[in-house]
């Protein structure tokens, strides 16, 4: 099509002129080429032969052009930006031409540029998100990726933006908000968030398919901040709690209960933002894939060498070393079961069930050449916080093996993305104060009746550092 353009193009006599004198002199160079040959015995044939040869070329060349065009697109092309394209009043809603409303990755952050997470509800409607993306275009701000969370009434539509950097939060809510948008959240989103939805649940199920105790951190990174409790079915002195939830579970607003495959209820809450049924479906889909697959733990084992040369092996623990962990609690003293369990003695045994169960945390343990269970190291999940504990049979203590076991334990921690971690112990438990400080991690300490909490601030550089005995293997 003729843009309007090159309708407006100049006439120019000079090359009509030279059009001119260039078919005169053809026209001349023809004629004498057919008096020279055309009197030639064959000349007429050679004439012909050489109209069919132009012809024949001139048909392969048109054919060549048009099958290899390398043309430039028209100039009335219409071309649209990402994320822009239901905005440009066309009638069709951005969440028809979305599909599934599963937005992918486009690209990371530029320099001058921030991320956002951000939800808003709109009207179940033609244009309705349209017009957000036509907000969003206003301020310059880039859609990176865009997922719909239908409702009774209305969508909820969450977006990952690429905004820039002097756009306020307060100034994208007004524009949303004018746009149709209500019940706006916005918070920061790194680089993290651009892997999209379809890609990060299918990460969180096959870490949940590896280990059972994978369930409440994919819970916890798959739904965002929130809090995550374990409400067992039985105390650990042998009382029912009364905690119990439907199979297809419960959704309250900023709540949801889901029924434990291990008994009892996961409890979920975020306060600051209602789940929507997806996100519980999501959930509810997770805690299934746990049930069938039952137990499991990875059975992965590191065979170290102390000091003083023996050799120790350190693997992960669960409940199948219950009747070990017992024995090895009654070869300890009752001043290190005191230290350890801050309470009566004889309730110690109670709480290794609970303990050893994946559902609540991780479990090292450390067990000798023969085969005796020496020492346990747990990693407890407690809501929004981490706990670490030792308990180190008093025959093998002072060589090392606490610090060893607190620093797998930390690294534990920092790959499930935990920003600090706490120990209880008793301020004349020296051994635990000291494996603290060896940690080389900031500290906060704070006491109370001679309860010590050490809280442990995490950095990539803490867990990385060597350990004391030296590892000769990895089977």
């Amino acid at each position: 099509m003729t843009s309007a353009k090159s309708a407006r193009r100049p006439h120019h006599w000079r090359r009509d002129l030279i059009e001119l004198a260039a078919l005169f002199t053809a026209v001349a160079v023809a004629d004498a080429i057919a008096n020279l040959i055309g009197h030639q015995p064959d000349g007429p044939y050679l004439l012909m032969a050489s109209a069919v040869a132009l012809v024949a070329t001139a048909a392969f060349h048109t054919w060549w052009a048009r099958r290899h065009s390398h043309a430039p697109p028209s100039d009335e092309a219409d071309v649209a930006p990402v994320g822009a394209g239901a905005a440009g009043g066309t009638g069709t809603s951005a969440r028809e031409a979305e599909g599934t409303g599963e937005g992918g990755v486009v690209g990371a952050g530029e320099t001058g540029t921030t991320l956002w997470r951000m939800r808003t509800t709109v009207l179940d409607a033609p244009g309705s998100l349209a017009a957000l993306c036509t907000a969003l275009a206003g301020l310059r701000v880039d859609i990176l990726t865009l997922q719909t969370h239908p409702l009774a009434q209305g969508t909820v539509d969450e977006f990952l933006l690429r905004a820039p950097a002097s756009l306020q939060a307060q100034e994208l809510s007004r524009k949303i908000a004018a746009a149709g948008g209500a019940s706006t959240w916005i918070e920061r989103a790194d680089a993290h968030d651009l892997v999209d939805t379809p890609t990060r649940v299918l990460s969180l199920a096959t870490r949940t398919a590896l280990d059972a105790a994978e369930l409440p951190l994919a819970l916890r990174q798959l739904l965002g901040r929130c809090t995550i409790h374990s409400l067992p079915a039985v105390s650990v002195t042998g009382r029912a709690t009364g905690q119990s939830a439907p199979v297809e579970g419960v959704l309250e607003e900023t709540v949801m209960r889901l029924r434990d495959p291990s008994g009892g209820v996961i409890s979920v809450e975020r306060p600051y933002l209602p789940f929507t049924p997806t996100e519980f479906a999501r959930a509810r889909a997770l805690v299934e894939l746990d049930a069938r697959l039952g137990p499991r733990v990875p059975r992965s084992e590191d065979v170290l060498t102390l000091p003083e040369g023996n050799e120790i092996t350190v693997r992960r623990a669960d409940q199948g070393d219950l009747t070990a962990a017992r024995a090895m609690h009654d070869r300890c003293s009752q001043d290190t079961l005191g230290l350890r369990y801050h309470g009566p003695v004889a309730d110690a045994d109670r709480y290794l069930d609970h303990l050893l169960s994946p559902r609540f945390g991780r479990t090292l343990a450390v067990q000798t050449a023969s085969g005796r269970l020496v020492a346990l190291g747990h990693l407890l999940w407690d809501g929004d916080e981490t706990e670490v504990a030792l308990l180190v049979e008093d025959d093998w203590q002072r060589r090392g093996i606490g610090s060893e076991l607190l620093r797998r334990l930390v690294a534990l921690a920092e790959e499930a993305g935990c920003d600090s971690v706490y120990a209880v112990t008793q301020s004349r438990n020296t051994g635990m104060v000291a494996a603290m400080r060896a940690l080389e991690l900031p500290l906060d300490y704070q006491i109370e009746e001679g309860t010590l909490v050490i809280t442990a601030r995490l950095s990539s550089e803490g867990a990385a550092r060597p350990s004391a005995p030296t590892e000769r293997a990895r089977r």
